[in-house]
């Protein structure tokens, strides 16, 4: 067991690019740039730090997030496990992966696994180990906790089913938002084929299978990420394949991953990219997805990038409601919807209460759950803007 501890370890500290769960508000000024972006803590000395993820009704879980080996043929130029590079490899056996990750579920130090792998000997031999791993802990430990399987570049059909059947999430990481920015990053692998094939194939078993024949009556939710900063991609073009993963192929997240320089990579002297960026665009794909925002509604500015001193629908309304502010009392749902500190909930909320009254104060709309304070500036109750104007909130 202490073998295997010293390589979980090692192999553990490559896994940190992998984003599993949203970030908080950037610690640093929105220009400024950090190295790192990993946010664990450690349980136990002799174990490797803990991720987090938010699974199903909001809940936050401590994960080991790791890989099955840190070796691979792929020389993405970003990637401290390109092949060529010198640094140290290790691998689990599927076998000895399930071992180690039960002994930290037993022990309660995780509640879950996420589980990538760099690609050995073949994209469709490498899922087969990792769907080994997964098999291993279903029906060998009788695991029901949360599992977060990655399909490699290049995987068949066949396993992208097996892998829904055993696990909670599954995702393919795109890295770049077309086949003309993945060369820069990712020179090996192709954008459709390899890439969006498989997240395709995973919506089209979702709509045509019965989710009987997964491992608990459910199909796992998908995700992917992206690399921010590695190359040149404005946020317009990441939103815009956000947009169409969201909508047609049911993405629930789609993630953002802060490009960091690693030493002895083709990228090691391009600076790394600000948190801000980062986290502006995890804003922006939430209204995508959660709100009635298209791409025509976010605040591009300059060349096609998102302002990083204030949030997209902070912007948008600074824009659009200054100097129109919106009538609370007859606006529809998609338009308080549009309203900075108005979510689906408060909106909801808003048009039940006024059904029986009108509202008439700020203090009512924070009652509904409303952040007023947000939203003063945008709105009118009854005809007439709100006594209470506070200064403009940006993050």
């Amino acid at each position: 067991m202490d073998q295997l501890l010293q390589k979980l370890q090692l192999i553990s500290e490559s896994s940190g690019y992998e984003e599993e769960d949203t970030p908080s508000i950037p610690s640093q000024a929105p220009c400024e740039r950090v190295k790192s972006n990993l946010v664990w803590e450690s349980v136990d000395p002799s174990y490797p730090p803990i991720s987090y993820s938010t699974i199903s009704g909001g809940r936050k879980v401590p994960i080991l997030k790791t890989l099955l080996t840190t070796a691979c043929e792929k020389n993405c130029n970003y990637c401290g496990c390109r092949a060529g590079r010198d640094t140290r490899r290790e691998s689990f056996t599927p076998e000895e992966m399930a071992r180690i990750f039960m002994e930290m579920y037993r022990k309660r130090y995780v509640q879950g696994l996420f589980l990538s792998s760099g690609v050995f000997r073949g994209a469709v031999r490498t899922q087969d180990e990792l769907l080994k791993t997964a098999d291993i802990l279903r029906h060998k430990y009788q695991y029901r906790d949360y599992l977060h399987l990655k399909i490699m570049p290049g995987a068949e059909y066949e396993q992208v089913f097996q892998a829904m059947r055993l696990a909670d999430r599954v995702s393919v990481n795109l890295e770049a938002p077309n086949a003309l920015r993945l060369k820069d990053l990712a020179p090996m692998k192709t954008f459709e084929q390899q890439l969006v094939q498989p997240l395709t194939w995973v919506e089209n078993i979702r709509q045509t299978v019965h989710p009987y024949h997964s491992w608990n009556g459910r199909w796992p939710s998908t995700v992917t990420q992206f690399v921010v900063g590695g190359t040149d991609e404005s946020d317009v073009e990441l939103l815009q394949v956000s947009e169409y993963l969201i909508r047609r192929l049911k993405l629930t997240r789609t993630y953002y991953s802060a490009f960091s320089p690693v030493q002895n990579t083709p990228l090691e002297n391009r600076p790394p990219e600000s948190m801000w960026r980062r986290y502006r665009l995890f804003q922006a794909s939430f209204l995508l997805r959660d709100y009635p925002f298209s791409m025509e509604d976010l605040p591009f500015v300059g060349t096609g990038y998102l302002p990083l001193d204030r949030d997209p629908k902070l912007a948008w309304a600074e824009l659009n409601l200054r100097e129109q502010p919106m009538e609370i009392n007859h606006a529809d749902m998609e338009d308080l919807l549009h309203i900075p500190g108005i979510g689906p909930k408060g909106a909801q909320r808003i048009v039940a209460c006024r059904r029986q009254n009108p509202i008439k104060t700020m203090g009512d709309l924070a009652r509904l759950g409303v952040v007023a304070k947000r939203a003063a500036p945008y709105v009118l109750l009854n005809g007439q803007r709100p006594a209470f104007q506070p200064e403009l909130i940006a993050v």
